[in-house]
């Protein structure tokens, strides 16, 4: 081999290790971006002042109260699809929103309702976020056993419940993890705090080899 030959062996082969080697090892590597989906917001509010239950039936009576079973009365509305509970001091409770924004435009509407209806609500309603649920898919199957030995504020019964209970501490909530890759993420009081949670295990799941992908 000539010099010109062994220099373009020598320049081929730095082509090969620092561009091409690489990115090929990166495909290789099971790349997974999770999806996650908000199911439920559930959010309290108030109005700061005391609410004529009977009143509110006699003007919807589509609203479901039985103060010997429950003492709220339940508010439904179809846009958004929600359930707002509202009680006799002015506290209310919003479930079923898919968003922040559609729990406070429910609780806002329904308040809106009942003024129109006569209903005297003086105070809009100040409007707090209690807890986010959302459920996740990693798109990978989850080693339990092994994350449970190796996960710190782990819980993990399979003979009581098939998921894995983790409690993490930044953000503050709670996720059950299942040998299928899915997730459900609870506590959370803004949607950030879920995306962060998922970010968070996801990297760490990767970092301890507890991510198993399908070739």
């Amino acid at each position: 081999m000539d010099w010109t030959s062994l220099e373009k062996s020598k320049i081929s082969k730095k082509i090969w290790l620092v561009y091409i080697k690489p990115y090929i090892k990166t495909l290789d590597m099971p790349q997974t971006k999770p999806i996650v989906s908000l199911e439920n917001v559930v959010a309290s509010a108030s109005v700061d002042q005391k609410i004529d239950l009977i009143e509110i039936t006699k003007k919807f009576p589509d609203t479901e109260y039985n103060p010997e079973q429950f003492p709220g009365l339940v508010f439904r509305l179809t846009k958004p699809k929600t359930a707002t509970l509202i009680f006799r001091t002015g506290k209310m409770v919003c479930t079923g929103a898919k968003s922040e924004e559609m729990a406070v435009k429910a609780v806002n509407t329904v308040v809106q309702m009942l003024r129109k209806s006569k209903v005297k609500i003086k105070k809009d309603a100040v409007i707090t976020v209690q807890n986010m649920v959302a459920s996740i898919n990693l798109g990978g199957k989850i080693h339990l056993e092994k994350a449970a030995r190796t996960l710190a504020r782990s819980m993990y019964e399979p003979e009581q419940f098939p998921g894995l209970i983790h409690r993490m501490v930044d953000p503050k909530t709670v996720i059950l993890l299942f040998a299928s890759g899915k997730l459900v993420c609870t506590g959370a009081k803004n949607e950030s705090d879920v995306y962060r949670s998922v970010h968070n295990l996801h990297a760490l799941l990767e970092e301890k080899n507890l991510m198993m992908y399908d070739q």
